[in-house]
């Protein structure tokens, strides 16, 4: 008679394998948000009076629409309000405006150099983390932050297609703000769901694109091909927020996190093949320190 074969190791086949997974849907994550960004900077070529709020606010109807839908069907409405906590509501109100940051820095100095100087969230994540978190950071870990700002203050030293210093410190107002809203998400705490994260954001980002709309009012696009465009923000905005979500929760942080800086790859990418932005030699510089040093610091932060 056979001995029952020792299945001990499964369970970690299964994790190394969810974990793949999960590093495949950031990928597919990156490469969706990049898309979205080449197409927000598109819909200014095709209708240069489109105010960059209106590209944001059909990011957050379409991520809206598609997180009640389901609720809805499954009755669970109330499931998506969470505990209410003012952490919740605060990171509504940094992530959205970080949102709207962002897009209009996509407009303004296209999607390439905004796409990195916003992913220097992760930098400030871990600048702000000993004062908002209590996490300590080790000297490594500091050298890395300071490595990486000095990559952004060569990316203020334009040199390329663009010299628009207010776009570019939009996009870094954007990266600070999202920073703030990771860490209110940690703050947060587990007691609420990613749905009801996200349903805050929206919510919020909804009431300040109404306000932004009373006061210099609602524009509808003059082309066709603007409401093509919105429509794939809206497709690959939600796609990206979806698998970034499943990333987080299939595999470590540390890789995760590191995978995500492929997303402004990408639109640098983008921006040289649909656009012809050629980057100068400062902005590529500064791209490369904060990739670089982006990518370690999640590794190095407690050593």
């Amino acid at each position: 008679m056979k001995k029952p074969r020792n299945n001990r190791n499964l369970p970690s086949y299964q994790s190394l394998s969810i974990g793949h997974k999960g590093l495949l849907e950031m990928v597919l994550a990156c490469l969706l948000f990049s898309l979205m960004n080449a197409c927000v900077y598109a819909t200014k070529l095709f209708d240069a009076d489109m105010p960059a709020a209106m590209v944001s606010f059909v990011r957050v109807l379409s991520n809206l629409v598609i997180l009640i839908i389901p609720a809805l069907m499954h009755k669970k409405i109330k499931a998506l309000c969470g505990d209410g906590r003012p952490s919740l509501w605060l990171r509504g109100l940094f992530g959205s405006t970080a949102l709207m940051l962002s897009f209009t820095a996509i407009t303004r100095i296209g999607p390439g150099e905004s796409a990195f100087l916003t992913a220097s969230s992760g930098v400030f994540v871990a600048l702000l983390g000993p004062w908002v978190l209590g996490q300590k950071n080790s000297w490594l870990a500091w050298l890395a932050i300071l490595g990486a700002l000095f990559g952004v203050a060569l990316l203020f030293k334009p040199d390329g297609h663009s010299s628009d210093l207010l776009g570019r410190a939009m996009a870094l107002s954007a990266g600070l703000l999202s920073a703030l809203a990771y860490l209110m998400v940690a703050r947060a705490g587990r007691s609420n769901s990613p749905q009801s994260v996200i349903f805050y954001f929206c919510l919020v980002a909804m009431l300040l694109h109404f306000i932004y709309f009373a006061h210099y009012g609602f524009q509808t696009p003059h082309e066709a091909e603007t409401w093509g465009l919105f429509l794939l923000i809206g497709v690959f905005g939600s796609g990206a927020q979806f698998c970034m979500t499943r990333a987080y929760q299939a595999a470590p942080a540390a890789l995760v996190s590191a995978v995500g800086y492929l997303a402004p790859v990408l639109s640098l990418t983008w921006g040289v093949v649909f656009f012809a932005q050629i980057p100068g030699q400062n902005a590529l510089l500064g791209s490369l320190l904060i990739v670089l040093f982006g990518v370690i610091l999640p590794f190095i932060r407690k050593l």
